[in-house]
C-alpha cells in the first residue's frame, strides 16, 4: 500500500488517491488520516487545501455509493457511520464542502423571523458602543436644538431603530412596526408631561416644551435600538 511519505509527488495529478498520497485499496480510516496529514503539511495554501478537500469528498462519495450497492467492507461501513456521527456532533467544523452541506438544514428558518414579538438582547462589542454613542447624541441634540430641528431628530432616531433591528436579523415589516410603536408611546408620554407646563419654556431652565416632549420618545427609541433583536 502506498503511503504519504512523499507529499510533493503527483501534485499535478487530479486523481484523489494521488493527491492524498494513498493507494486505491486504502481503508477509509487511512483516507481520513491521509487527508488530515496532507492538510497539516500544506499549511495555509487555500488552493492546495481546496484540492485536498475535493479529493476527500470524491472518495467519501465513492465509499457511500459502494455502500449503497453492497460492495463495501464492514470496516468501511463502520468508518462511514463514524463520519456521519462526526457531522452531527461537531456541526461540520472541518473545511470539507460536502461535510458542511450535509450538516446544514436549509429548511429551518430563524425563529425570530416567524414571530412578530421581538427578543430582548444587548448587542456586543462595536455595535453596543455605536448605539450608546448615537443615543446620547440624540438626547443632547434634543435638549439644545431649536424646536424646528426636533422633528428631524425624532425621524433620524426612529430610522436608526429600524435599521438596528434589520441588521440584527428581524424582518423589515415587524421592525418598522415596533419603531413606530415606540415612537408613538414616547410622544404620548411626552405630551402628558408637558401638559403641566403652559409656557413655551420650562420654568427655571432653557428647555423648550417641544424638547421636553421629544425626550421620552427619543429615550424609548434608544432603548429599543439597544434591546430589540
Amino acid at each position: 500500500m502506498a503511503s504519504g511519505n512523499n507529499p510533493n509527488s503527483n501534485q499535478g495529478s487530479q486523481d484523489p488517491y494521488s493527491i492524498l498520497g494513498i493507494a486505491p485499496e486504502a481503508s477509509f480510516d487511512e483516507v481520513q488520516k491521509a487527508r488530515d496529514n496532507r492538510l497539516m503539511e500544506i499549511g495555509e495554501d487555500p488552493l492546495a487545501k481546496a484540492k485536498i478537500e475535493a479529493s476527500y469528498d470524491a472518495l467519501l462519495m465513492a465509499s457511500l455509493k459502494e455502500r449503497q450497492l453492497g460492495k463495501v467492507s464492514n470496516d468501511a461501513v463502520s468508518a462511514s457511520k463514524r463520519e456521519e456521527r462526526n457531522i452531527q456532533s461537531i456541526g461540520a467544523n472541518d473545511g470539507s464542502l460536502l461535510t458542511r452541506l450535509k450538516g446544514f438544514d436549509f429548511s429551518k428558518k430563524p425563529d425570530k423571523d416567524n414571530s412578530l414579538m421581538p427578543t430582548l438582547a444587548l448587542p456586543e462589542g462595536y455595535g453596543l458602543t455605536i448605539r450608546l454613542a448615537l443615543g446620547m447624541l440624540a438626547l443632547l441634540l434634543a435638549l439644545i436644538s431649536p424646536k424646528e430641528s426636533i422633528q428631524i431628530i425624532l425621524s433620524l432616531s426612529t430610522l436608526g431603530l429600524f435599521i438596528s433591528q434589520v441588521k440584527r436579523g428581524r424582518r423589515a415589516l415587524p421592525s418598522l412596526g415596533w419603531s413606530v410603536v415606540l415612537l408613538s408611546i414616547g410622544l404620548i408620554i411626552g405630551g402628558i408631561i408637558i401638559s403641566g407646563f403652559p409656557e413655551s419654556t420650562i420654568p427655571g431652565s432653557s428647555i423648550s416644551r417641544d424638547s421636553l416632549e421629544s425626550l421620552p420618545a427619543i429615550l424609548l427609541v434608544w432603548l429599543g435600538s439597544l434591546l430589540l433583536a
